[in-house]
């Protein structure tokens, strides 16, 4: 049974010249699984995602014949819905940590914030569950960084703290949008090992934004191709390098290889009916 079912999902945002569309005519299905979601930047990945939650951000117009998440029609959802969905059974981390924190309020009390409209604790029980989230994504010395101010934080520990706060009313459907970028290799490990665990054992949905595809095809089971805001190609993960679609092909030909010492490094040769 699918969670989450998007239909000729279309972003568009006005222009001097008339509505440009941004994403145009995405369509994928999402069960209890990791999905991953590449393309180059510019090519829509971040602006469908915001969509599905209904982030879209004005004058931007974010339509679809079809938009479902667990039987609710997203597209029809009152804002009384939506706050129970946001932050509840959906979440999104957002690419950079810097924009998404904010800067006068403690990281606990932020943490906190988002358990205080979705499910009733004491105050102790939410000041617990957000250092355990804490300690969960390998933040040393939780109880300090509670009681911190994002300015106090490396971009590494603000990206860890972002992931913790999306995390901790452990929601059914999470996009991560290159929740890993500002990580380093061993801690980036972690952090993927927290997402596998959360779609294993609770049965979550991930739409995991990157631009790593080696990354994705090792971590996700389906990967989709962006380019233009189109899907251009879409397939198993663990088959990613039999990819047909030119622009796929393309973007695995530019991945520096350390047995090769190609030389001058390889470019993509784009072709207008891609984006078509």
């Amino acid at each position: 049974m699918s969670l989450l079912t998007v239909d000729d999902l279309r972003v568009a945002f006005p222009s001097r010249h008339g509505p440009v569309e941004v994403v145009r005519g995405v369509s994928f299905t999402l069960g209890r699984e990791r999905l991953g979601i590449v393309g180059e930047s510019g090519s829509g990945k971040s602006q469908t995602g915001r969509a599905i939650l209904g982030l879209t951000p004005p004058p931007g117009r974010a339509t679809a014949k079809t938009l479902t998440f667990d039987g609710i029609d997203l597209k029809t959802a009152s804002a009384r819905q939506w706050r129970g969905l946001r932050g509840g059974r959906m979440s999104m981390v957002m690419q950079d940590p810097k924009y998404s924190l904010n800067p006068v309020i403690t990281i606990g009390k932020q943490i906190v914030e988002a358990l205080k409209f979705h499910g009733r604790l004491s105050g102790a029980e939410k000041k617990a569950r957000a250092i355990a989230m804490l300690d969960a994504v390998q933040i040393r010395d939780p109880e300090r960084v509670f009681d911190a101010y994002p300015h106090e934080l490396s971009g590494g520990m603000g990206q860890r703290a972002m992931i913790a706060m999306m995390l901790v009313t452990e929601p059914d459907l999470l996009i991560a949008d290159e929740p890993t970028s500002a990580l380093d290799v061993t801690v980036q490990v972690e952090v993927l090992r927290i997402l596998d665990r959360l779609v294993r054992d609770r049965g979550m949905g991930l739409i995991f934004i990157s631009h790593d595809l080696r990354l994705v095809s090792s971590f996700c089971d389906r990967v989709l191709v962006m380019y233009a805001g189109r899907v251009v190609e879409e397939l198993a993960a663990s088959e990613l390098h039999l990819a047909r679609h030119p622009y796929t092909q393309g973007l695995l030909n530019c991945l520096p290889r350390l047995d090769d010492d190609v030389r001058p490094l390889p470019t993509l040769q784009r072709e207008a009916s891609w984006a078509e």
